[in-house]
């Protein structure tokens, strides 16, 4: 004779939790009310893998709602950034794409903390040029293996500029969301990076880490309360062999 399963009563909780239409999170994470839409001279577009659902901890559609000149996408491959974006784009290569390949920017002969690469991952000339110029950012969002997915099937990117990263402390998640690498940021601190740097306004870095900040501090006051919303990042297990006694 075959048992019935125990019903998930945390799932069964959360999913009568709420979502804010705004942002789509859960209310108690919900920090809408904080959000005032930011006039920028650079347009976004963030590209979200379908697969990517950690509603709690993302920050792809909470970066979107900063800015006034920003696009949110969910799908796998478009096939154009004309048709990504929804509208025409006429010279893709004065947009850039935040590259995810090995190339780092510590490894790098520079002290710069945003660095346009080639296709080979050196560092281009004339960076501030490139910089200056740059009319657009694309981001990937999701894993990194789903990152990875979307940048192989949107071979458009190819005619977009690529930049990487090097920020001076990783990311503000801490022990919530491990980056697989030190240089990983979620998405949100990379477009603080970004467009801070890019426009010369440290108000827009301001207004996003104030805001990132704010979603931790809901996310961490909810692990007391609300488990299920906000459960605890689990240890990682020591898969190394023992030596025996």
């Amino acid at each position: 004779m075959s048992t019935q399963s125990k019903p998930d009563t945390g799932a069964a909780a959360a999913e009568a939790i709420p979502d804010c239409p705004r942002c789509l999170k859960p209310l108690p994470l919900c920090i809408c009310d904080s959000i005032a839409p930011i006039e920028s001279r650079v347009s976004l577009l963030i590209l979200q893998h379908p697969q990517e659902q950690d509603r709690a901890l993302g920050t792809a559609r909470l970066t979107a709602l900063h800015f006034k000149n920003a696009v949110l996408k969910i799908g796998l491959s478009w096939p154009s950034l004309s048709k990504a974006l929804g509208r025409p784009v006429h010279d893709p290569s004065r947009w850039a794409v935040l590259y995810l390949g090995s190339a780092k920017v510590a490894e790098l002969e520079t002290d710069r903390d945003i660095v346009a690469i080639n296709r080979k991952g050196e560092i281009e000339d004339n960076q501030r040029a490139i910089l200056r110029d740059i009319e657009g950012i694309v981001l990937l969002d999701g894993t990194w293996s789903q990152a990875k997915a979307l940048w192989w099937r949107n071979a458009w990117m190819l005619k977009c500029q690529r930049v990487i990263l090097g920020p001076a402390h990783p990311s503000r998640y801490g022990q919530l969301r491990r980056e697989p690498r030190r240089d990983g940021l979620s998405t949100i601190e990379a477009v603080a990076m970004l467009l801070g740097s890019l426009e010369k306004r440290p108000d827009i870095a301001d207004a996003l880490h104030g805001s990132f900040e704010r979603m931790l501090t809901r996310y961490r006051e909810a692990q007391s309360v609300l488990p299920e919303l906000a459960p605890r990042p689990k240890p990682k297990r020591d898969y190394r062999r023992r030596k025996r006694a």
